[in-house]
């Protein structure tokens, strides 16, 4: 039970549903109530199926072109951490992907499904918390679960946006976006020293 909590908030933190509400409101501000339910389903439909894609055969394809998972995970925890950074003393998520919102791209796939909710890091981290060599069959079943639990906020989120932004406000998602941030940078650090350790233990 606690591998699956960790795992729920290990995916709760790089995709950051709360962050999530403001882009959302900005892609379907114009369009009408069944329209907003149809995107929010779509955008988490895709996410979830990108996010499958690399749970199921995302260490395939590292193995295939002879990339070890170990230098993998330490380069992704480089990148999650940076990523943390930006997320803790930068604009947050919600400034960002706003802003790609109105430069234009508002449609459900982008950037809704990507990279809002199915992010760099929440790929990552299908991959991460799926090794073949650390977990077995029943632990990555247990992973997945996870990760569909916290698509299932999003989508619960995103079809009381309205309602929940209403209430936060932009600084309530700016400050969650920022405990995530802080969270995600914690785990950066242990995935760069897990994959250490694994890199120099074979």
């Amino acid at each position: 039970m606690n591998d699956w909590i960790s795992a729920f908030v290990f995916f709760f933190a790089v995709i950051d549903p709360v962050g999530t509400l403001p882009v959302f409101i900005a892609v379907t501000a114009r369009h009408a109530e069944w329209q907003k339910r149809k995107i929010a389903l779509l955008a988490v439909m895709v996410a979830a199926v990108i996010l499958l894609f690399f749970l199921v055969v995302g260490q395939y394809l590292l193995e295939t072109i002879g990339v070890p998972l170990s230098a993998f995970q330490v380069a992704g925890g480089v990148v999650l951490f940076l990523f943390a950074l930006s997320m803790i003393f930068g604009e947050g998520k919600p400034e960002q992907e706003v802003g790609i919102v109105k430069s234009g791209h508002e449609t459900a796939i982008f950037p809704l499904a990507v990279p809002s909710i199915a992010s760099p890091g929440a790929m990552l981290s299908a991959v991460v918390l799926t090794d073949n060599y650390r977990f077995d069959p029943i632990h990555q079943f247990r992973t997945a679960t996870a990760m569909f639990a916290v698509l299932g906020v999003v989508l619960a989120l995103l079809l009381t946006a309205q309602w929940i932004y209403r209430f936060i406000g932009d600084a309530g998602a700016s400050i969650v976006s920022r405990v995530m941030g802080l969270i995600l940078a914690s785990v950066a650090t242990t995935n760069v020293l897990v994959g250490i350790q694994q890199f120099f233990a074979i």
